[in-house]
C-alpha cells in the first residue's frame, strides 16, 4: 500500500466481501465503500439487511452504499427508505433508470428534497448526468457515479465526458463525481486529473498500489524473475 495522502482523490473499496472490507477499512486507505446486487450475489450473500448490517458493524463511520432492487420506481421509493434508516453513513443507490428505461430522476428529486443521501448508478451518458444534476437538491450530499470503465470498454475514451460530468455537477457543491467501474491502477491517476472526487476500486487493484511510480527498469527485472522461476518451479526443459 501507498500512503493515502498521494492522492487527492477519495479512493472507495468496491466489494461485498466483509472480511475484505474490514481489512481495507483498518488499512486507511479507502475512505468510503460501495456495493451492489450483482457482487453481493458474486460474494454469496443472500440476506440483505442482515449483510448490510453486519458491514455497518465493521465500517460505522465511513461512507457506505448499498442499491435498491426493485423495478417499481413506488417500491424503489419504498426500498431506499427503509435502506437509509439503516446507518447514518449510509449513501441509497438509485440506478439511474429501472430496467424499462424509465427514468428515476422523479425520484431522486424527492429522497434528495426529503435529505436522503443517494448515490445515483450506473450513468453513462452526459444526458443522464444532466438529468440527475438537475433532479438533486444543493442541500443534500449525493454521489453521482459515471460508469468510466463501462464506457471505454465500448471503444470510446471516457476522459471528455468525464471532464463534462464534473462542469455539469459543479454548480451543487454537495455532489461529488465518482469514477465507476474501474479497470486499472491508471484510472486512479486518469479520475484525479479529470476532477473527479471519488473513484471505486476493487482489493484487486489496491494490491497494484506498490506498483505505484515504480522503476521501470526494476519492474522489467521483476518480470524477467517471475518467468524465469515458474519455469523453473515446473520443471520446464527444451
Amino acid at each position: 500500500m501507498v500512503n493515502p495522502g498521494r492522492f487527492k482523490i477519495k479512493l472507495f473499496g468496491d466489494g461485498a466481501d466483509i472480511k475484505t472490507m474490514e481489512e481495507l477499512y483498518k488499512s486507511g486507505v479507502v475512505k468510503g465503500f460501495t456495493t451492489n446486487p450483482t457482487l453481493m450475489r458474486n460474494a454469496g450473500v443472500t440476506n440483505y439487511e442482515a449483510f448490510a448490517r453486519s458491514v455497518l458493524e465493521v465500517i460505522p463511520d465511513l461512507p457506505v452504499s448499498f442499491e435498491v432492487f426493485s423495478d417499481s420506481i413506488h417500491d424503489m421509493e419504498r426500498e431506499a427508505r427503509k435502506i437509509a434508516g439503516w446507518g447514518n453513513n449510509i449513501y441509497v443507490k438509485i440506478p439511474v433508470t429501472n430496467t424499462k428505461g424509465e427514468s428515476t430522476a422523479p425520484l431522486i428529486k424527492k429522497l434528495s428534497e426529503d435529505g436522503i443521501k443517494q448515490n445515483i448508478t450506473a450513468i453513462l451518458t452526459l444526458k443522464q448526468v444532466e438529468t440527475v444534476a438537475h433532479a438533486l437538491s444543493h442541500s443534500t450530499p449525493s454521489i453521482v457515479s459515471v460508469f468510466a470503465g463501462r464506457i471505454a470498454d465500448t471503444g470510446r475514451d471516457p476522459l471528455d465526458i468525464m471532464k463534462q460530468s464534473k462542469r455539469i455537477l459543479e454548480p451543487n457543491k454537495n455532489a461529488e463525481l465518482l469514477w465507476a467501474s474501474s479497470r486499472e491502477l491508471l484510472n486512479i491517476v486518469h479520475a484525479e486529473n479529470c476532477g473527479c472526487h471519488i473513484i471505486t476500486i476493487t482489493s484487486e487493484i489496491l494490491k497494484k498500489l506498490a506498483n505505484l511510480d515504480k522503476d521501470l527498469d526494476e519492474l522489467s527485472l521483476d518480470t524477467v524473475k517471475m518467468f524465469h522461476n515458474d519455469a523453473k518451479s515446473v520443471g520446464y526443459n527444451i
